[in-house]
């Protein structure tokens, strides 16, 4: 492939990220620089997708769901799109070994997007592994090089940290989503109203996968364990902020986390992760 294209796809998915989520990038950017193309072009993929079905409010979603799919094969197939997004995904996922059942599994979630406003315990649960664990998957490939056994080993752990990720995102975005989607992913709150009872229920749960994934990301290889812990402070001060805001408050705006802050926690990665051992 023409080397000039397939930098311009790459640094087309490093452009998605940048703008779509300032937080995310710079945790991208704190991993080795062998392995941020293709994290980018993972986030560039899974974002275009979420995209679809959550913001292009006044076209096709499903058609165009169903577009972005089709081309994304085809690109796998032929092994070219002149979709940079597309192009620069199906390079990762062919380099990495990344199965398709976690492509699928995402696409899964995302298509459920467009008609479904309400989850059991259950579908939360494969909607959730759909939508965020099997991103973390989608890493985790290339953080070990498509090592299989270092993949199984480290797969409980990115899934715990993906599914944290995910409930803090619903919680956060928790106005959004009920008013503007008339989606509600937390099952607590068909038969119980948002309180500080229920927030702490949700909040607890989050805090335990919390804890689980933190044993994960000290056995990251050290080309993505500074990047990954540098998320997991954003996630973990983003989830303290919200346990400090009333539960009413939540439902009028949306808490996010200041640029200082996440500077500060961007040092404090450097040092965790450079001296652990």
């Amino acid at each position: 492939m023409d080397k000039l294209f397939q930098e311009v796809s790459f640094n087309t998915s490093r452009l998605v990220t940048k703008h779509y989520s300032s937080s995310f990038y710079i945790g991208v950017c704190s991993l080795h620089p062998s392995i941020q193309d293709a994290i980018f072009s993972i986030y560039g993929f899974v974002r275009f997708a979420d995209e679809i079905v959550d913001t292009f409010h006044q076209f096709d979603k499903e058609k165009l769901l169903t577009d972005f799919e089709q081309q994304y094969y085809t690109a796998l197939e032929d092994g070219i799109s002149l979709n940079p997004i597309l192009n620069s995904f199906q390079q990762t996922v062919r380099k990495y070994k990344i199965t398709d059942d976690l492509v699928q599994a995402f696409l899964k979630s995302m298509k459920s997007d467009l008609h479904k406003t309400k989850f059991t315990e259950l579908e939360i649960k494969e909607y959730i592994y759909g939508s965020a664990d099997v991103v973390g998957l989608m890493c985790i490939r290339v953080f070990v090089n498509g090592n299989d056994d270092e993949y199984e080993n480290l797969k409980p752990y990115a899934m715990r940290l993906g599914s944290a990720f995910q409930k803090i995102n619903f919680l956060r975005d928790l106005k959004h989503d009920t008013a503007e989607l008339h989606r509600n992913y937390f099952p607590i709150l068909k038969s119980e109203p948002f309180n500080e009872s229920t927030k702490k229920i949700i909040l607890d749960d989050i805090f335990e996968d919390y804890r689980v994934a933190l044993i994960g990301i000290n056995q990251l290889p050290s080309n993505s364990r500074k990047g990954v812990y540098t998320a997991f402070l954003y996630y973990l001060e983003l989830t303290k902020r919200i346990k400090r805001t009333k539960a009413e408050e939540l439902l009028l705006k949306r808490i996010s986390v200041p640029n200082y802050i996440k500077t500060l926690l961007l040092v404090r990665a450097y040092f965790y992760t450079k001296f652990y051992k």
